[in-house]
């Protein structure tokens, strides 16, 4: 009877298997975290130490104080923030509107054009450079940080996102507001915003983390150093034509990182909490 008692308490303490989804997610947070991990190695190295793995030697903090003297980087920091915080903001306004009109109001027309909104999902942005370019040349908006964001300030996925959430908002608490004396703006202002903060804080980060990373448009618009952005001005520290080693590279790529970095660290559970909050995978 102890032997069989035992052999149940040895069965019970057996690590269980591991799942094979698990085993794939950890493959996948590597295969994305791969590139990072090499850049932050290559940037604390030598030049010549890059591919040698003697983790006694050849390490250096100079690759930092060179990539940041071999640019402006603090204008380039300036006119990313500007431009990721001018897009969100237009986004949050027009998006907050259009949701708001395509959940609770009724107007001749609502489904087809919901239906155009929801068609701008299918057309990727590169398809309409040539006429985003010709429009903001029209405006006298070329190489300026005001002109890349404009054409990125109507969103279909905002506007989508903001009417979902608007609709799952309870009819009586409008109804509440409207008795109160509260006109549609402020019902919307003091109602709906209120109660779709999570989605809001979700569609943020997946804002500021598209737009930061942007490269294509903003080198198309951008013609100076005074416009251009992180991404621009990356690429053309670390074209061939510089010289510079693959260390100064990865060095000044981890400076470009770093902002968005600190953000996300410092505001991780609250981003967490909002995507799961808000439904958005």
């Amino acid at each position: 009877m102890r032997f069989l008692f035992a052999r149940a308490g040895s069965i019970s303490r057996r690590p269980a298997p591991l799942n094979l989804d698990v085993l794939g997610a950890y493959l996948l947070a590597l295969l994305w975290v791969a590139p990072l991990l090499y850049a932050a190695w290559t940037a604390f190295r030598e030049p010549a130490a890059v591919f040698n793995l003697d983790l006694s030697s050849g390490w250096t903090l100079n690759n930092l104080a060179q990539a940041w003297g071999g640019a402006p980087w603090l204008i380039y920091i300036r006119n990313t923030m500007f431009l990721v915080g001018s897009i969100l903001i237009g986004q949050f306004v027009l998006c907050t509107l259009a949701a708001y009109a395509f959940a609770r109001f009724s107007f001749r027309g609502k489904g087809l054009l919901f239906s155009l909104v929801l068609l701008q999902l299918f057309i990727l942005p590169e398809v309409l450079i040539v006429e985003n370019y010709s429009m903001v040349s029209r405006l006298g908006w070329s190489d300026s940080v005001w002109g890349m964001g404009v054409p990125y300030m109507a969103s279909a996925f905002g506007v989508f996102l903001l009417r979902q959430a608007f609709k799952q908002v309870p009819t009586e608490l409008e109804d509440a507001a409207r008795i109160e004396g509260c006109g549609r703006l402020a019902v919307l202002w003091r109602v709906y915003v209120p109660l779709a903060k999570p989605v809001y804080l979700a569609y943020a980060l997946v804002s500021v983390s598209t737009h930061w990373n942007n490269f294509l448009w903003p080198l198309v618009i951008s013609s100076s150093v005074s416009t251009r952005p992180l991404t621009v001005g990356l690429s053309l520290f670390g074209a061939p034509e510089s010289g510079v080693s693959i260390s100064l590279i990865s060095a000044a790529t981890l400076l470009t990182m770093l902002p968005l970095l600190l953000g996300f660290l410092l505001f991780q559970r609250q981003f967490m909490q909002a995507f799961l909050r808000s439904g958005l995978r």
